[in-house]
């Protein structure tokens, strides 16, 4: 079974808790396999393209065996940074090492851009397998990497942080500094310790708590979209993750706390997170209106970036897309929607002429002309008490998104994130413009009622 070895020292940390029935992947199992059969349609899952997928309470003394078993070979490269490489890298080279040659591959501060991704690339062309050791950064660059070349490669993750590591794209800072997601691949197995990522500095675990508490706005501004522009949407991904994000959310303090099961289904709802694309071929189930806000900051914040990560900065921006969807739709008539007003002398100003460029050519596949906006006018009449009714059932109210984070550990304000206040209401005010994804952000800005909402953020 794929969720083999046990989840040996995780029974029991909080009141008898411990794994879901049938182990920490089942469901996963499934899912891989492609044995899900979907609800809705009656139709199999696609099999997702990852051939193994193990949590566990420890790996330890079986790092080799799930990496021959991937078949996977030597001369390897184990690519860590300095931080991974004392919590699990230095363990997993050693293992590996019995099976054959192992190259330390040590990054220093490395981040996910292109550079990074190109000097990389020249470090690993003496490796047959590639091992990655440790979570964001590290897993995006060896995907993406090893995606140029076909490479095969497999992840340890060594913190609860985010899930991109069942993820086929790689989010990666272009060379003009514009963050995007890139084509990549997945790992050919992905495996967990939970006793080395519940070690982990809280923080980590708090960004992947943020990562996951997205799902509801996230949802909306697709289904919303959905609704009023007719753009595709898939219901499966959230079949498959909202039972354990219930699951999760009643463990959200043992998330701040480090507790090794509450950090067990962190990386259940994660990794269901990533395999949802496989229903989907996107990621708009996970990342809308809230991932664009981070984005804006990681691309344009400079020396105003306090270092946080991309999922503590997507906890606090789902409060702020959940104010702006919830008071939208406490309203009993819909928006009145304008033309999209574009000003690019002020993109520019604001991301510089490269990536306000590009940023350009998005906003504008989106933006709505007088006659485009008529027409959205007379859907969401149409439409509106249907709507609002939809998207309440998909909704967590706002004080409990905000109970849940902190109790996992997480800033819930940009001040507590250290982003300055001026910057956090420029970026909710115009992360939008950055992608061609309409969210309740787009909705609220053709609406007019952007510059307020983005004004009472604090």
């Amino acid at each position: 079974m794929a969720g083999e070895p046990e989840a040996e020292g995780t029974r029991g940390a909080i009141g008898g808790d411990g794994p879901p029935p049938g182990g920490w992947t089942a469901l996963i199992d499934d899912l891989l396999a492609g044995r899900w059969v979907s609800p809705l349609t009656g139709a199999t899952a696609p099999p997702a393209p990852y051939e193994r997928i193990v949590i566990a309470g420890s790996l330890e003394g079986e790092e080799a065996a799930l990496i021959d078993a991937l078949g996977l070979r030597s001369p390897f490269a184990v690519v860590a940074d300095r931080a991974t490489w004392e919590a699990m890298g230095a363990r997993v080279a050693a293992a590996l090492a019995r099976l054959g040659p192992v190259e330390p591959v040590l990054l220093d501060h490395p981040h996910a851009d292109l550079a990074a991704a190109r000097k990389l690339a020249e470090r690993l062309k003496g490796a047959e397998g590639v091992v990655a050791v440790g979570s964001g950064t590290i897993n995006d660059l060896a995907k993406y990497v090893t995606a140029q070349d076909g490479r095969r490669y497999a992840v340890f993750g060594t913190a609860a942080s985010m899930n991109g590591y069942t993820s086929t794209t790689a989010s990666m800072t272009l060379d003009s500094g514009l963050k995007v997601s890139l084509p990549a691949h997945a790992p050919a197995g992905f495996f967990v310790d939970l006793g080395v990522s519940a070690a982990a500095p809280r923080r980590l675990a708090a960004a992947g708590f943020g990562d996951c508490l997205c799902r509801s706005v996230a949802q909306v501004d697709w289904w919303m979209a959905h609704r009023l522009l007719g753009a595709a949407y898939h219901h499966e991904p959230y079949l498959i993750e909202m039972p354990d994000e219930a699951a999760l959310n009643a463990r959200a303090a043992g998330v701040g706390a480090g507790d090794p099961v509450a950090i067990g289904y962190l990386y259940r709802v994660l990794t269901l997170c990533g395999l949802g694309i496989s229903f989907t071929g996107v990621s708009h189930h996970g990342s809308m209106g809230e991932h664009q806000i981070s984005h804006y900051i990681d691309c344009f914040a400079r020396e105003r970036h306090p270092g946080t990560l991309h999922g503590q900065q997507v906890g606090v921006a789902s409060l702020t897309m959940a104010r702006i969807q919830q008071a939208m739709l406490a309203s009993e008539t819909p928006p009145k929607l304008k033309p999209t007003h574009i000003d690019a002398a002020d993109m520019a100003r604001r991301m510089g002429p490269a990536i306000s460029g590009q940023c350009l050519e998005e906003y504008r596949a989106k933006a709505l002309d007088a006659d485009g906006a008529a027409k959205l006018n007379a859907r969401l009449e149409a439409i509106w008490p249907e709507l609002r009714e939809e998207c309440g059932a998909m909704t967590i109210p706002v004080a409990e998104m905000t109970r849940l984070l902190a109790a996992a550990g997480g800033a819930t304000t940009a001040r507590e994130l250290g982003v300055p206040r001026d910057f956090w209401r420029e970026a909710v005010r115009h992360a939008h413009e950055m992608r061609n994804r309409f969210s309740f952000a787009d909705l609220a800005c053709d609406a007019g009622l952007l510059d307020e909402m983005a004004a009472a953020e604090t």
